[in-house]
């Protein structure tokens, strides 16, 4: 059990455009305050123990030439441009150059071991099964310190990016030091969102269903399917923690072969100058440095954290919603879905890739991409939701049978004049002991088979049947999930949670926990008047977040961009003591 209850209904705050929990403003916060103490709390560490102008401490004696045969095999010459480029005292250095004195260096070893303590809660939670944590207390708790682990992680790995822009660290051909990281913090956004769609709750329903439009729109849908929970815990558990791990890894290789970033100069220089003074060996003075001394003391402080926020706070775990549990909950609006599901004119009857030949929800700029990867989940609403699992049943059913048969024999005109006029009807219709009283109309046999539908949802079975579809271990749930997203039950649970997307959706969580605000820029562009009204608008959405996404990756080559930390001298806080330092010895 939780010590404080965060399973209520949130605080919202609006500014212009802006929705944002107080949630996610106080996490935001929290992360401000975090690096405002970085940058101004002082560091401790000793005094300089060389002077400047002597040859580099780490450099090592050069090696004995090679004889000449091992010069050509491969092995040999792999080995020594390794031991060349990452001699042992740089892979575990016990000296770093003076001016590493700031609280701002942490967060990059902070976010690694919450990065390891996420894993490690991840393995546990795989011991259990997916399931576990739904149904066992230990199981929850550990999806408690899985998560708070994660909103750590991209906590200050954000910090640790804020860092390292305003340090200008991509000078001294480390480029590819700050493209590395830029991908990291990429990929594990990517990490975190298939996390949430593998939850099987309300929230990763939600997060899947209208998620898939910006999916489906960049013809992506086609082979990665956020409404298949199971293909998503795969990606989640295998494939993304394999290309997290290993950029990661690629990251802090090159911050070893490279070093860390010397200071910016006090007076602005032109970019030249700037490179030139930051490649090449340190060779001013050094301070000691116990980089395991220093990973084991943030993992303690990032390990207590994570156990202490998941033993006060928990973790969100609203129920998913079924087709049971809607039918029963709002009778009336499932019947109107299920009439229209028969009559062909709900939205995913008229969908269009991947699901059908549809055209409602395609999108174009210039190409449409779902239209060329084409369908390759084909959804016939009508037979899929309704005669289908109808079918199944009728063979006990013979008042059933007799509907389906009469329906299905029936001309496509009179299907559709059936069909409105039963859906008008429903307008007025009534519940006598959970009993649906419809009045009557040239309906046909329509009022039979909606009937059956509603009696089939009641009962689990539907559920059941849109499921059991698929073989195998039965975790698509594309089939349920649309016919559910096709009602209003399931959008008005959402908006009482602020999760729709004029609600800034994206970044919240059920409940008053926090939720993912460096999705901010993400949704920002579905509140842009102009574009939230666009019929394009997930395609503008992925294209202008995945230009903004360039121009961070592409800042070092990009004059201007790469300027700001000269023209806004933060950098004077994170390296502060090097320069009073400098001060007092001039």
């Amino acid at each position: 059990m939780a010590a404080i209850d965060l399973n209520h209904p949130g605080t919202y705050l609006h500014w212009s455009v802006l929705t944002i929990s107080l949630a996610n403003l106080i996490l935001v916060a929290v992360m401000i305050v975090i690096f405002g103490l970085a940058l101004f709390l002082p560091f401790p560490g000793g005094r300089d123990e060389t002077s400047p102008g002597l040859p580099p401490v780490e450099t090592p004696p050069a090696a004995p030439e090679p004889p000449e045969a091992a010069d050509r095999a491969w092995t040999g010459r792999l080995r020594r441009r390794l031991v060349a480029a990452l001699p042992p005292d740089r892979l575990l250095p016990d000296r770093q150059p003076a001016y590493v004195r700031s609280w701002i260096y942490v967060f990059g070893v902070a976010s690694l071991t919450a990065l390891v303590i996420a894993i490690a809660s991840g393995f546990a939670l795989a011991l259990g099964g997916p399931d576990w944590w739904h149904t066992d207390p230990v199981g929850h708790f550990f999806n408690s310190l899985h998560l708070w682990s994660v909103e750590l992680f991209m906590a200050l790995l954000v910090i640790h990016l804020w860092g390292k822009f305003w340090m200008a660290a991509w000078r001294g051909h480390r480029v590819a030091t700050w493209m590395t990281g830029v991908i990291a913090f990429l990929v594990s956004v990517v990490e975190c969102f298939t996390g949430y769609l593998s939850q099987e709750n309300f929230d990763s329903q939600w997060i899947a269903t209208n998620g898939k439009d910006a999916i489906n729109a960049t013809g992506a849908g086609a082979w990665f399917n956020l409404l298949n929970f199971g293909q998503m815990l795969m990606w989640h558990i295998v494939l993304v923690p394999l290309a997290l791990v290993m950029v990661v890894a690629i990251h802090i290789l090159l911050v070893r072969i490279r070093g860390v970033v010397p200071p910016l100069p006090e007076r602005r220089q032109r970019h030249r100058a700037l490179e030139a003074g930051a490649a090449g060996s340190w060779r001013g003075p050094t301070r000691r440095y116990d980089i395991i001394k220093e990973g084991a003391a943030a993992g303690l402080v990032v390990l207590v954290l994570v156990v202490g926020l998941a033993s006060l706070l928990s973790s969100p775990n609203d129920p998913s919603v079924t087709v049971q549990t809607w039918a029963t909950a709002a009778p009336a609006d499932f019947m109107v879905t299920a009439a229209n599901e028969l009559a062909g004119t709900t939205e995913t009857a008229q969908y269009g890739p991947p699901y059908s030949n549809g055209s409602k929800n395609v999108q174009r700029l210039v190409v449409s991409w779902q239209t060329l990867a084409g369908i390759r989940r084909q959804i016939d609403a009508p037979v899929t939701f309704v005669i289908g699992p109808l079918s199944a049943l009728s063979a006990t059913t013979p008042t059933l049978a007799l509907a389906l048969t009469r329906y299905q024999a029936a001309a496509a005109s009179v299907q559709v004049a059936w069909d409105a006029a039963y859906i008008k009807a429903l307008g007025s219709v009534r519940f006598t002991g959970g009993n649906p009283s419809v009045p009557a109309a040239n309906d046909g046999p329509v009022p039979v088979m909606v009937a059956a539908e509603l009696s089939l949802a009641r009962s689990g079975a539907l559920d059941a049947d849109l499921v059991s579809q698929r073989p195998f271990y039965g975790t698509d749930f594309t089939k349920p999930l649309l016919f559910i997203e096709d009602g209003s039950y399931f959008a008005a649970q959402a908006q009482a949670d602020h999760l729709l997307g004029s609600q800034w959706g994206v970044m919240n969580e059920t409940g008053s926990y926090p939720g993912q605000p460096w999705l901010w820029l993400y949704q920002l562009w579905y509140q842009l008047p102009g574009f939230k009204t666009s019929a394009n608008v997930d395609l503008i959405a992925v294209y202008l977040t995945g230009a903004a996404t360039l121009l961070l990756l592409g800042i070092p080559f990009l004059p201007g961009l790469r300027d700001i930390p000269q023209w806004v001298p933060i950098h004077r806080l994170v390296w502060r003591d090097w320069h009073r330092g400098r001060e007092t010895e001039d």
